[in-house]
């Protein structure tokens, strides 16, 4: 298949670039290289890509989703048989501060998305969604069918509007959309400003880690290779045919905060320092995916457990790091 992916010199982009293309797929990969995080991180994953890459079976455009012009030349250009969109302005607490940048990236361009995907006939747009948006949601584990009208930050709003737009355009011009609701993805090649760095960055450094809400927090870790494989596994999907569905995809098991800082630790080989805070704004106290509909519907199970997830993580933070 000749497969789109945007934002793929971002953590899971990058990753995904290099599963689709070991399965023998060609990928075009587009990315704008903002500074929000580490650019040289970004170029780092794209050489990485490249290795594994045939020099015909891989390309990467220097391109911006917000840019409707080069937008609409990239779809007439092209006839790509699958999306996988990635590109956004990521990070709950960022959105507090910097509103105008997911206005842009997360609604701008996803609109820039669809209408390529519907110009350029494109039979399937795979997108991420994100937990964020089951915001207060008091039913534990989140599913699928919960309300998710509560959003607790204006990223999380974009992720909902993100899907109720895909929706939209499914059912209006008969595009085949699925969102895939990411549940704290870590792993090799993470975000810097995600929790596994910088508590990496502390520990190294014999710095105390704050820790929110006094430590009483729960979240649904999922080692990149899982999420991977599922986001795989749905772009390379054709028997289903259902124009319009939403799944989660996660680990499927709560883990206390405070014992994902400790296995870090003890991968790290420090000791831990923690200075315990308030809960900030925009978070929430406890995630956890269920991920019953992705494995009946695509034959999604997650295989790698958080110690053995961290453990990976710890071993190429210190390699890349050194």
């Amino acid at each position: 298949m000749h497969i789109l992916i945007t934002g793929a010199a971002g953590f899971i982009g990058a990753a995904l670039a290099r599963s689709l293309l070991s399965y023998g797929h060609s990928v075009i990969g587009l990315d704008n290289f903002n500074d929000y995080y580490d650019v040289s991180l970004k170029r780092a994953r794209v050489r990485e890509i490249e290795k594994h890459a045939h020099s015909a079976a891989f390309s990467l455009l220097d391109m911006d989703i917000v840019d409707r012009p080069e937008m609409k030349s990239l779809f007439n250009e092209h006839r790509f048989d699958v999306v996988v969109h990635l590109a956004a302005q990521a990070g709950v607490r960022y959105s507090i501060e910097n509103p105008d940048s997911y206005i842009d990236s997360n609604l701008v361009g996803f609109g820039n998305i669809l209408e390529g995907c519907r110009q350029g006939q494109v039979s399937h747009l795979v997108y991420a969604s994100s937990s964020s948006v089951y915001g207060t949601n008091k039913h534990f584990p989140f599913k699928e069918s919960d309300r998710v009208d509560n959003p607790v930050s204006l990223y999380a709003a974009t992720k909902k509007a993100n899907e109720l737009m895909a929706h939209s355009y499914s059912s209006l011009y008969g595009i085949r959309c699925t969102g895939l609701r990411f549940f704290t993805v870590y792993g090799p090649w993470g975000r810097p400003d995600m929790a596994p760095f910088r508590f990496a960055s502390r520990m190294l450094k014999g710095e105390p880690i704050p820790v929110y809400n006094n430590g009483e927090m729960i979240r649904d870790f999922t080692y990149v290779d899982d999420i991977i494989e599922g986001v795989r596994l749905v772009s390379e999907s054709s028997h289903n045919q259902t124009l319009y569905e939403l799944f989660n995809i996660g680990r499927g098991q709560q883990v206390q905060l405070m014992d994902f800082i400790a296995a870090l630790g003890k991968h790290l080989k420090v000791d831990v320092l923690t200075k315990m805070m308030p809960m900030q704004d925009g978070d929430v106290p406890k995630t956890m995916a269920d991920t019953r509909s992705l494995e009946t519907a695509f034959g999604y199970k997650p295989k790698i457990s958080m110690d053995e997830g961290v453990s990976y993580f710890a071993q190429w933070y210190l390699d890349y790091y050194s």
